[in-house]
């Protein structure tokens, strides 16, 4: 066969019309339909749909969660500052007990738990009287739980996240308590101006003592009047707040009755003069009369206190 013959021959069919005969070529080119790509957007979108308030309610309460602190612990126990609304994380362990010490003379009214049947809690109680201080306790079945405690009691309400770890327990927790601390430190400013609320301001070679008291003796009657060449103090007993206080007037030389300007500072009547003649008076039928008078110095008879 000459050359020119052979480049006659056909080169057989175009590679595009021949049959694949290898059926693995056919799967591996086979089109695979896809799941449409959602967008990072709308991906957020939909989450942000789901429940507004639900992330609004996970967000207060991260923010209310009170973690423990170095600074907060004294030896093994972990002290709070408390605050109405705060979440008091605490952290158990199986095999150990964590002990939540109320405040002392606290008196318990009730616990709940969100998961009473993995967490034994139960509550004793420590002291006597005025020191009696109640105790809850909580131990976790297993580590990896968590739940919550509502402490109710005769003063406040404690809310309280617990979760189990693997072996790191918290040994107690406890409070202190702000608002009353503060409470008590007003109490104690108002008992020591009652006992002297005008101390810091007389000179006592100033003071006249010379005054007389008479009339009835009813429970609110003063101690003692006494002045400083410029105002009129009335002293009362302590118990002056607890009842009804007796207004004051001062009286002319016939009698006549007339209000004055005063002011109360703890258990002392202050009048910014100085008058001869007074009266307290309370009631109107049967009324309590006591009658106050300045005396002229060294006139010291009659009725005293």
């Amino acid at each position: 066969m000459t050359s020119a013959a052979i480049a006659a021959e056909p080169a057989g069919p175009p590679a595009s019309k021949v049959a694949s005969t290898n059926p693995q070529s056919d799967v591996a080119t086979a089109a695979v339909p896809q799941q449409p790509r959602v967008s990072a957007p709308l991906r957020h979108a939909r989450r942000a749909r789901v429940s507004p308030a639900l992330a609004q309610v996970a967000r207060a309460n991260r923010l209310a969660t009170q973690q423990p602190a170095s600074h907060g612990f004294v030896g093994a126990a972990q002290i709070y500052p408390f605050s109405d609304g705060a979440i008091y994380q605490v952290y158990a362990a199986p095999g150990a007990v964590t002990d939540i010490a109320l405040q002392p003379g606290e008196g318990l009214i009730a616990v709940a738990a969100g998961d009473t049947a993995r967490w034994v809690i139960g509550d004793t109680t420590s002291g006597a009287g005025e020191t009696r201080r109640t105790h809850i306790l909580a131990k976790p079945f297993a580590a990896g739980l968590s739940t919550n405690l509502v402490i109710t009691t005769d003063r406040r309400a404690y809310l309280l996240q617990v979760t189990a770890t693997a072996r790191t327990a918290m040994a107690s927790i406890s409070w202190t308590y702000p608002a009353d601390d503060l409470i008590a430190l007003q109490r104690s400013a108002e008992t020591a101006a009652s006992v002297a609320p005008v101390a810091g301001a007389l000179s006592l070679d100033r003071l006249n003592f010379d005054y007389r008291l008479t009339g009835d003796r009813p429970q609110w009657r003063p101690l003692r009047a006494f002045d400083d060449g410029r105002q009129t103090f009335i002293e009362f007993a302590p118990t002056l707040s607890l009842g009804e206080a007796p207004p004051l007037f001062l009286t002319g030389s016939k009698g006549e009755a007339e209000l004055v300007n005063y002011r109360v500072s703890g258990r002392y009547y202050v009048v910014d003069r100085i008058f001869h003649r007074a009266e307290l008076r309370l009631g109107t039928k049967d009324a309590k009369v006591v009658r106050i008078e300045r005396l002229a110095r060294g006139d010291r008879g009659g009725e005293r206190p």
